[in-house]
């Protein structure tokens, strides 16, 4: 029999966030995962990768089972900074109960939904006396709030390597914005951030003449940016939108006009684009203002969706069965590894409210916890039974 301490979410949720795991530090978070799953019979992969000029990275693949269907839960035990310590109603790694609610950074995001689906697994387990069909697994990064290198995409690949081949995927990312059972993410919008700089010739104010004021040409060519509509959205997708992010001029006087202007943006797009096909855009709009330009271009990831089907059926009729509620299906919000892991099989996000995520004070219900939990134990039974 599995540990009564393991069917409760509580006291797990609290041991990691009592984790001090500000991505790319672990602080034993990922060990703690290991030995509550090892405990439970799961084989446990921990996985340090590394690569040149940035963090070394722990990570953890645990599965139980070996035959099909094979749902694997996803989800990361790093966290983002704390903010200043003295604003927080607790200390913000105490893991502390206060009004009912678990207070602590990592709380809403996401320990405590990986607390919630481990407990989960501990019934289901327990109340089958093992797994009776199919297979279970985790991936558990510590790089999903940092550059994203050494964590999810490389355990990806690793599985790959090994022949591992994953059915259906859950993410548990706070999908919910106001309570729990508003919202399954079944996709995410792509982002592409843009470094611009215009060059000009520098120049008394007095004599713009024989001058070259970049900063009207970079103005111009944001304004024809920012106005120029990419699209009206579609079936699943918000329009695409372009935010101007930064303005950047290096002069400490009034009366000279400089030699460069610099701006930077983001373009949250759907899926009528591609990072391709914006650069291309780019770069076409530039040209058509100025010839003296540089445009730099980063992206995390193309749009990308599981159309609606038998995954986000099995959850939404978990949540309904639970809460009675009816979650709308949807792609807003930013990024997460989901854009990784859909290269490899079906993906969906599911997990608590997301209301006080990266903020001082998050904390989330224990209600929550509880329902979470219930929620997450009739979807392991709606997607093994399939």
């Amino acid at each position: 029999m599995i540990s009564e301490t393991l069917l409760d979410p509580l006291p797990l949720a609290q041991a990691l966030i009592r984790c001090n795991s500000v991505t790319p530090s672990d602080g034993g978070a990922i060990d703690i995962v290991s030995k509550a799953l090892h405990s439970m019979g799961f084989t446990c992969h921990p996985l340090l990768f590394s690569e040149a000029g940035t963090p070394d990275v722990n990570n953890l693949y645990a599965r139980i089972g070996r035959n099909p269907p094979h749902l694997c839960y996803a989800g990361h035990t790093d966290v983002v900074p704390t903010g200043s310590y003295e604003s927080w109603k607790v200390p913000p790694f105490s893991g502390h109960v206060v009004d009912d609610m678990l207070w602590g950074r990592g709380a809403a995001d996401m320990k405590g939904a990986i607390a919630c689906f481990i407990a989960a697994l501990a019934r289901f387990l327990n109340q089958h006396g093992g797994l009776p069909n199919g297979s279970i697994s985790l991936l558990i990064t510590g790089d999903e709030e940092g550059p994203a290198i050494n964590g999810t995409a490389k355990v990806l690949k690793w599985l790959a390597d090994r022949g591992e081949v994953i059915d259906a995927c859950v993410v548990g990312e706070p999908t919910n914005p106001g309570q729990l059972g508003d919202m399954i993410k079944i996709g995410r919008r792509g982002s592409l951030n843009g470094q611009l700089t215009v060059s000009g010739m520098q120049g008394h104010v007095a004599y713009p003449s024989l001058a070259d004021n970049p900063i009207t040409k970079l103005l111009t060519i944001l304004d024809k940016l920012q106005n120029t509509p990419l699209d009206t959205g579609t079936e699943h997708f918000d329009p695409s939108n372009l935010e101007i992010t930064r303005l950047s001029v290096d002069n400490t006087v009034a009366n000279i006009i400089p030699s460069k202007a610099s701006a930077s943006f983001n373009i949250r797009f759907n899926d009528q684009h591609t990072t391709s096909s914006l650069n291309s855009w780019l770069h076409e709009t530039c040209r058509s203002i100025s010839d003296s330009y540089e445009l730099t271009i980063s992206s995390s990831g193309d749009a990308f969706m599981t159309a609606p089907g038998s995954l986000s059926d099995s959850i939404s009729d978990a949540i309904s069965k639970v809460t009675g509620r009816q979650p709308a299906l949807s792609t807003a919000g930013g990024t997460s590894d989901a854009r990784f892991i859909r290269r490899y099989c079906p993906v969906v996000e599911f997990g608590l409210v997301g209301q006080t995520m990266h903020k001082v004070n998050e904390r989330i219900p224990l209600s929550d916890l509880a329902t979470l939990t219930n929620i997450y134990s009739e979807m392991i039974k709606n997607i093994l039974s399939t």
